[in-house]
């Protein structure tokens, strides 16, 4: 239920984004899911793909600081209150958020979190009738093809 996400560390400067994505684009690795923070120095472009080995294997080849971290993906209906139900399934449970982001689809929203406990945290939500996207579905939530690497 956990999917494997790669971090890579970008200098703040014009064309570092472009050029790690292009080396993606000529190895043939889709980008199904992505986030980009920054700060003065640096940036952090999160990357959900369907072959993160390979991924990791072409960055690190170029030089490219890249960390894997597990993340978990959850689908909710595209309404009001589909965050703040996730949410709601894990107050007082001493589980933190360390970040999300989202996509919507059709009918449909994907949440990617980063939880400081994930085993504890699916363990919350699929309580609480929750679901927790697995590898395969996410690329169905997502109107995708094919399927997410383990």
């Amino acid at each position: 239920m956990k999917l494997k996400q790669l971090s890579i560390f970008l200098e703040n400067k014009p064309g570092a984004l472009s050029a790690a994505c292009r080396l993606l684009a000529k190895a043939q690795i889709n980008i199904q899911t992505c986030t980009l923070a920054d700060t003065q120095q640096f940036g952090i472009l999160r990357l959900i793909v369907p072959d993160w080995e390979r991924a990791e294997e072409v960055l690190g080849k170029n030089g490219y600081v890249v960390k894997l971290t597990e993340v978990v993906a959850i689908e909710v209906e595209d309404q009001p209150g589909g965050l703040a139900a996730i949410l709601e399934a894990l107050e007082g449970t001493g589980i933190n958020v360390e970040y999300m982001y989202a996509f919507a689809g059709s009918h449909k929203a994907l949440l990617v979190f980063r939880f400081d406990k994930p085993d504890e945290a699916i363990k919350h939500l699929q309580a609480k009738g929750i679901k927790v996207t697995g590898r395969d579905e996410i690329l169905k939530a997502l109107g995708g093809q094919g399927k997410v690497s383990k």
